[in-house]
Protein backbone atom coordinates (compact mmCIF):
# COMPACT_ATOMS: atom_id res chain seq x y z
CA UNK A 1 0.00 0.00 0.00
CA UNK A 2 1.51 3.16 -0.58
CA UNK A 3 1.57 5.70 2.03
CA UNK A 4 1.16 9.18 1.00
CA UNK A 5 3.58 12.04 1.88
CA UNK A 6 4.30 12.40 5.82
CA UNK A 7 8.27 13.77 6.28
CA UNK A 8 8.61 11.33 9.58
CA UNK A 9 7.43 8.02 7.40
CA UNK A 10 9.47 9.83 4.11
CA UNK A 11 12.48 9.82 6.21
CA UNK A 12 12.30 6.58 7.61
CA UNK A 13 12.14 5.29 4.70
CA UNK A 14 14.98 7.10 3.24
CA UNK A 15 17.30 6.15 6.61
CA UNK A 16 16.73 2.45 4.97
CA UNK A 17 17.50 3.13 1.60
CA UNK A 18 20.39 5.47 1.94
CA UNK A 19 22.38 2.48 4.31
CA UNK A 20 22.56 0.16 1.21
CA UNK A 21 25.84 -0.81 0.55
CA UNK A 22 25.42 0.32 -3.42
CA UNK A 23 22.71 2.57 -4.62
CA UNK A 24 21.35 3.43 -7.33
CA UNK A 25 18.99 6.86 -7.47
CA UNK A 26 16.81 6.62 -10.60
CA UNK A 27 14.37 9.28 -11.78
CA UNK A 28 12.14 9.19 -14.72
CA UNK A 29 12.33 13.25 -15.82
CA UNK A 30 9.05 15.10 -17.18
CA UNK A 31 6.88 15.18 -14.62
CA UNK A 32 9.54 13.74 -11.66
CA UNK A 33 12.90 15.71 -12.07
CA UNK A 34 10.91 18.68 -14.32
CA UNK A 35 7.34 20.18 -13.79
CA UNK A 36 5.02 19.11 -16.95
CA UNK A 37 5.10 22.12 -19.31
CA UNK A 38 3.33 22.62 -22.53
CA UNK A 39 6.42 22.36 -24.69
CA UNK A 40 8.15 18.74 -24.05
CA UNK A 41 11.28 19.99 -25.49
CA UNK A 42 11.21 22.84 -23.24
CA UNK A 43 11.60 20.80 -19.76
CA UNK A 44 14.51 21.10 -17.53
CA UNK A 45 14.95 19.74 -14.02
CA UNK A 46 14.30 21.65 -11.23
CA UNK A 47 17.59 23.21 -10.03
CA UNK A 48 16.98 22.05 -6.67
CA UNK A 49 17.23 18.82 -8.07
CA UNK A 50 19.79 18.58 -9.59
CA UNK A 51 21.81 20.64 -6.87
CA UNK A 52 20.60 16.94 -4.51
CA UNK A 53 21.69 15.01 -7.43
CA UNK A 54 25.36 16.06 -7.73
CA UNK A 55 25.13 16.19 -3.63
CA UNK A 56 24.72 12.26 -4.33
CA UNK A 57 26.77 11.47 -7.14
CA UNK A 58 29.38 12.99 -5.12
CA UNK A 59 28.84 10.05 -2.66
CA UNK A 60 30.95 6.66 -2.83
CA UNK A 61 29.27 3.87 -4.53
CA UNK A 62 26.09 6.38 -5.14
CA UNK A 63 24.84 6.08 -8.73
CA UNK A 64 22.45 8.38 -10.44
CA UNK A 65 20.12 7.92 -13.67
CA UNK A 66 17.33 9.21 -15.63
CA UNK A 67 14.96 6.67 -16.65
CA UNK A 68 12.74 7.75 -19.58
CA UNK A 69 10.49 7.58 -22.55
CA UNK A 70 12.12 10.21 -24.11
CA UNK A 71 14.60 9.08 -27.24
CA UNK A 72 18.32 9.55 -26.42
CA UNK A 73 18.75 12.11 -28.34
CA UNK A 74 15.99 14.11 -26.63
CA UNK A 75 16.88 13.13 -23.36
CA UNK A 76 20.20 14.28 -23.49
CA UNK A 77 18.74 17.65 -24.72
CA UNK A 78 16.69 18.10 -21.83
CA UNK A 79 18.66 16.70 -18.88
CA UNK A 80 21.50 19.08 -20.12
CA UNK A 81 23.50 16.30 -20.71
CA UNK A 82 27.70 16.38 -21.52
CA UNK A 83 29.96 13.71 -22.21
CA UNK A 84 31.72 14.22 -18.72
CA UNK A 85 28.53 13.29 -17.18
CA UNK A 86 28.02 10.97 -14.06
CA UNK A 87 24.25 10.61 -14.89
CA UNK A 88 23.29 7.38 -16.82
CA UNK A 89 21.03 7.79 -18.98
CA UNK A 90 18.34 4.98 -20.11
CA UNK A 91 15.80 6.06 -23.06
CA UNK A 92 13.32 5.13 -25.18
CA UNK A 93 11.60 3.25 -22.32
CA UNK A 94 14.75 0.73 -21.73
CA UNK A 95 15.67 0.08 -25.43
CA UNK A 96 18.76 3.04 -25.25
CA UNK A 97 21.31 3.96 -22.51
CA UNK A 98 24.49 5.88 -21.72
CA UNK A 99 26.55 5.36 -19.20
CA UNK A 100 29.76 7.07 -17.91
CA UNK A 101 32.68 6.41 -19.35
CA UNK A 102 31.63 6.28 -22.82
CA UNK A 103 29.24 3.17 -22.64
CA UNK A 104 27.40 4.99 -25.30
CA UNK A 105 23.50 4.24 -26.26
CA UNK A 106 24.76 0.55 -26.47
CA UNK A 107 21.02 -1.30 -27.01
CA UNK A 108 19.79 1.36 -29.84
CA UNK A 109 18.60 -1.07 -32.72
CA UNK A 110 16.98 -0.40 -36.03
CA UNK A 111 13.37 -0.58 -36.03
CA UNK A 112 11.67 -3.95 -36.57
CA UNK A 113 11.89 -5.00 -39.75
CA UNK A 114 8.32 -6.60 -40.15
CA UNK A 115 5.66 -4.07 -41.65
CA UNK A 116 6.27 -0.25 -41.88
CA UNK A 117 8.57 2.37 -41.01
CA UNK A 118 8.23 5.12 -38.33
CA UNK A 119 9.17 7.63 -40.91
CA UNK A 120 6.07 6.08 -42.51
CA UNK A 121 4.09 6.59 -39.33
CA UNK A 122 5.43 9.64 -39.09
CA UNK A 123 4.06 10.79 -42.57
CA UNK A 124 0.59 9.11 -41.74
CA UNK A 125 0.22 10.80 -37.89
CA UNK A 126 1.04 14.45 -38.99
CA UNK A 127 -1.62 15.42 -41.43
CA UNK A 128 -3.84 14.36 -38.08
CA UNK A 129 -1.99 16.13 -35.58
CA UNK A 130 -2.32 19.33 -37.94
CA UNK A 131 -5.89 19.29 -37.65
CA UNK A 132 -6.26 20.02 -33.98
CA UNK A 133 -4.65 22.76 -31.68
CA UNK A 134 -2.61 22.01 -29.09
CA UNK A 135 -1.72 18.85 -30.40
CA UNK A 136 2.14 18.10 -31.37
CA UNK A 137 4.31 14.56 -33.06
CA UNK A 138 6.95 14.14 -31.46
CA UNK A 139 9.34 11.65 -33.48
CA UNK A 140 11.15 8.98 -31.51
CA UNK A 141 14.12 6.52 -31.58
CA UNK A 142 11.74 4.08 -32.29
CA UNK A 143 8.26 5.22 -32.84
CA UNK A 144 6.52 8.71 -32.02
CA UNK A 145 4.91 10.23 -29.08
CA UNK A 146 1.51 12.45 -29.50
CA UNK A 147 1.52 15.41 -27.36
CA UNK A 148 -1.83 17.19 -26.00
CA UNK A 149 -0.91 18.90 -23.02
CA UNK A 150 -2.16 22.34 -24.68
CA UNK A 151 -5.49 20.81 -26.63
CA UNK A 152 -8.74 21.05 -25.05
CA UNK A 153 -10.20 17.05 -23.94
CA UNK A 154 -12.13 16.50 -26.81
CA UNK A 155 -9.37 17.54 -29.43
CA UNK A 156 -7.47 15.40 -27.63
CA UNK A 157 -9.74 12.69 -27.57
CA UNK A 158 -10.73 13.09 -31.06
CA UNK A 159 -6.98 12.93 -32.02
CA UNK A 160 -6.18 9.60 -30.48
CA UNK A 161 -8.94 8.20 -31.58
CA UNK A 162 -7.79 8.71 -35.14
CA UNK A 163 -4.29 8.14 -34.21
CA UNK A 164 -5.08 4.63 -32.39
CA UNK A 165 -7.01 3.74 -35.31
CA UNK A 166 -4.35 4.38 -37.98
CA UNK A 167 -1.68 2.38 -35.84
CA UNK A 168 -4.10 -0.14 -34.98
CA UNK A 169 -4.32 -0.59 -38.90
CA UNK A 170 -1.00 -0.06 -40.35
CA UNK A 171 1.35 -0.58 -37.67
CA UNK A 172 -0.92 -3.24 -35.19
CA UNK A 173 2.38 -5.36 -33.44
CA UNK A 174 3.74 -1.81 -32.30
CA UNK A 175 3.40 -1.18 -28.19
CA UNK A 176 1.04 1.13 -27.30
CA UNK A 177 1.32 4.01 -24.01
CA UNK A 178 -0.76 5.93 -22.53
CA UNK A 179 0.73 9.00 -19.96
CA UNK A 180 -0.18 12.43 -19.04
CA UNK A 181 -1.17 13.76 -21.78
CA UNK A 182 0.37 12.08 -23.86
CA UNK A 183 -0.05 8.59 -26.05
CA UNK A 184 3.23 6.72 -27.45
CA UNK A 185 4.17 3.53 -30.26
CA UNK A 186 6.96 2.13 -30.30
CA UNK A 187 8.42 -1.00 -32.36
CA UNK A 188 10.46 -1.81 -29.18
CA UNK A 189 8.65 -3.77 -26.52
CA UNK A 190 10.78 -2.79 -23.52
CA UNK A 191 9.40 -0.94 -20.51
CA UNK A 192 11.21 1.03 -17.71
CA UNK A 193 11.22 -2.71 -15.84
CA UNK A 194 13.79 -3.74 -18.20
CA UNK A 195 15.77 -0.13 -17.49
CA UNK A 196 15.35 -1.69 -14.00
CA UNK A 197 17.07 -4.57 -14.55
CA UNK A 198 20.24 -3.01 -16.83
CA UNK A 199 20.68 -0.30 -13.69
CA UNK A 200 20.84 -2.59 -11.32
CA UNK A 201 23.48 -4.92 -13.21
CA UNK A 202 25.91 -2.37 -14.28
CA UNK A 203 26.51 -0.80 -11.25
CA UNK A 204 26.13 -3.99 -9.36
CA UNK A 205 23.37 -1.99 -7.01
CA UNK A 206 22.65 -3.37 -3.63
CA UNK A 207 18.93 -1.35 -3.31
CA UNK A 208 17.86 1.22 -6.55
CA UNK A 209 15.46 4.46 -5.79
CA UNK A 210 13.11 4.90 -8.34
CA UNK A 211 10.57 7.94 -8.70
CA UNK A 212 7.99 8.39 -11.53
CA UNK A 213 4.78 10.06 -12.02
CA UNK A 214 3.39 8.49 -14.64
CA UNK A 215 1.60 4.77 -15.96
CA UNK A 216 4.88 3.58 -17.73
CA UNK A 217 6.75 4.18 -14.65
CA UNK A 218 4.35 1.46 -12.78
CA UNK A 219 7.04 -1.20 -14.77
CA UNK A 220 9.59 -0.10 -13.06
CA UNK A 221 8.01 0.17 -9.57
CA UNK A 222 6.63 -3.48 -10.11
CA UNK A 223 9.91 -5.28 -10.61
CA UNK A 224 11.65 -3.31 -7.50
CA UNK A 225 13.21 -6.17 -5.14
CA UNK A 226 13.21 -5.89 -0.94
CA UNK A 227 15.63 -2.87 -0.12
CA UNK A 228 14.89 -1.13 -2.59
CA UNK A 229 12.10 1.96 -2.96
CA UNK A 230 9.64 3.18 -5.21
CA UNK A 231 8.51 6.55 -4.95
CA UNK A 232 5.31 7.73 -6.46
CA UNK A 233 5.06 11.59 -7.49
CA UNK A 234 1.05 12.81 -7.43
CA UNK A 235 -2.05 10.82 -8.02
CA UNK A 236 -2.50 7.51 -9.67
CA UNK A 237 -2.79 3.98 -8.58
CA UNK A 238 0.65 2.62 -7.70
CA UNK A 239 2.86 -0.09 -6.40
CA UNK A 240 5.35 2.26 -4.90
CA UNK A 241 6.27 2.25 -1.35
CA UNK A 242 5.69 6.03 -0.83
CA UNK A 243 4.25 9.77 -2.41
CA UNK A 244 4.83 12.48 -2.95
CA UNK A 245 2.85 15.52 -4.46
CA UNK A 246 5.29 17.28 -6.76
CA UNK A 247 9.08 17.42 -8.21
CA UNK A 248 9.37 20.02 -5.13
CA UNK A 249 8.78 17.47 -2.82
CA UNK A 250 11.13 15.18 -4.85
CA UNK A 251 14.29 17.73 -4.03
CA UNK A 252 13.26 17.67 -0.44
CA UNK A 253 12.81 14.02 -0.71
CA UNK A 254 16.82 13.57 -2.20
CA UNK A 255 18.41 16.48 -0.15
CA UNK A 256 17.22 13.62 3.13
CA UNK A 257 18.73 10.90 1.02
CA UNK A 258 21.79 12.59 0.63
CA UNK A 259 22.55 13.85 4.32
CA UNK A 260 21.21 10.67 5.73
CA UNK A 261 23.72 8.80 3.34
CA UNK A 262 26.43 11.04 3.88
CA UNK A 263 26.12 11.06 7.93
CA UNK A 264 26.21 7.38 7.58
CA UNK A 265 29.71 7.20 5.26
CA UNK A 266 31.31 9.83 7.91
Amino acid sequence: MTRTWNPEAVEDALTQIARTPRLVVALDFDGTASPLVPEPMAARALPEVTAQLERLAALPDTFIAYVSGRSMHDLQEITEHTPASVVALAGSHGAQYWFPGGDAHSDELEDSPEGESKEELWAAAQPIVDRYAGVGLEPKAFGMGIHTRSATPEDEAAAFAEIDALVAARFPHWRRRVGHRVLEFSSRLEGKDAAMHRLREHFAATGILFAGDDVTDEDAMRVLEPGDLGVRVGPGESAAAIRVDTPQQIAALLEVLASERASGRE
